[in-house]
């Protein structure tokens, strides 16, 4: 087996994630092909790169020798193909490329971002990590990132990006299953749901710790289950599971979202992007998608009428 960029690149995936399930996620396939591969690959160099365990994956002594070769050719062969890639943009037109956490302020931002822009073209990428945005706006890849940060859990971001603050506190609320005895009131109880099973994605950047920070402050100590937000959704229209939501949120048939009593968890929403990127008039537009989002759902709305704290993107202009 000869070794090749996307081999380099997988080993470096693990080594930054910890993890062969965030990796694999990261890197856009599964985690049984990403062990896999990582099994040929450690057959052909003949030694382990990374010891297992239950905490996740760690470089070996051998690993992070040929981690140490590995990440300059990974990072020469990113830098090529951005450079690549510019070019060929200045050659057709401008190019913006954003980045974005799961939001649904997205698709009116991008909207407004194609009509504000009609010349170039808006790209886009998603992903549950705003760790992995905020590198790629670093390293050049992407222009402006959209993230979120969970209360009590700050962003690691790198030097020489500049910020504009969205939100500074957008409550959490929950979704859970309509015929759930609490959905019978507007506002939820921390404790009404002691009993529940509660389901988060550890993938997003702070979201685990900052459920079971929340929890334990209540002094509840509930059942906490892993997987993304869509299994959630099927387990929580079937009453085996609550989860935390945006809330953006639209209520639906099967699923009904609450504000929590004194909104316990909360993140902040941030734009990130390079100097060189013209900051507000992104800022002015995913404004006004926020808002439109915002108001388009029910809790929400029902939530800002009664006194809860509005960001100036949620007061009309």
């Amino acid at each position: 087996m000869e070794l090749e960029v996307r081999h380099l690149r997988a080993l470096c995936a693990i080594a930054d994630t910890g993890s062969l399930h965030k990796a694999a996620r990261q890197l856009g396939m599964s985690q049984p092909s990403l062990t896999t591969q990582l099994r040929r690959i450690e057959n052909a160099l003949g030694a382990e790169l990374f010891s297992r365990g239950r905490t996740g994956c760690r470089p070996t002594p051998f690993g992070r020798s040929v981690l140490s070769r590995a990440r300059p050719l990974v990072d020469a062969m990113a830098a090529l193909v951005t450079e690549t890639r510019a070019e060929a943009a200045r050659a057709e037109g401008p190019e913006l490329r954003v980045g974005s956490t799961a939001s649904r302020a997205l698709p009116g931002w991008l909207r407004r971002l194609r009509a504000r822009f009609p010349d170039a073209h808006v790209g886009l990428r998603v992903d549950v990590s705003a760790h992995a945005l905020l590198r790629e706006v670093a390293a050049g890849r992407l222009d402006v990132a959209f993230v979120h940060e969970v209360e009590g859990s700050p962003l690691q971001v790198p030097d020489g990006l500049d910020r504009r603050v969205l939100v500074a506190r957008e409550p959490q609320f929950v979704s859970l299953a309509p015929a759930h005895p609490a959905a019978a009131h507007p506002v939820v109880d921390l404790a009404d749901l002691a009993g529940d099973h509660w389901m988060v994605d550890p993938n997003v950047d702070g979201e685990w710790d900052g459920l079971r920070r929340v929890l334990a402050a209540a002094g509840i100590d509930p059942p906490l289950l892993h997987g993304d937000y869509h299994t959630a959704a099927s387990l929580i229209a079937l009453g085996e599971a609550v989860a935390p939501c945006q809330p953006t949120s639209v209520p639906r048939e099967d699923l009904a979202v609450r504000p929590l009593r004194g909104d316990p968890l909360a993140v902040r929403l941030l734009l990130y992007a390079r100097p060189d990127t013209p900051l507000d008039p992104l800022h002015a537009a995913l404004c006004d998608a926020y808002r439109e989002a915002a108001h388009r759902s029910p809790p929400y709305r029902a939530w800002l009428h009664a006194g809860g704290t509005a960001a100036p993107c949620l007061t009309p202009p």
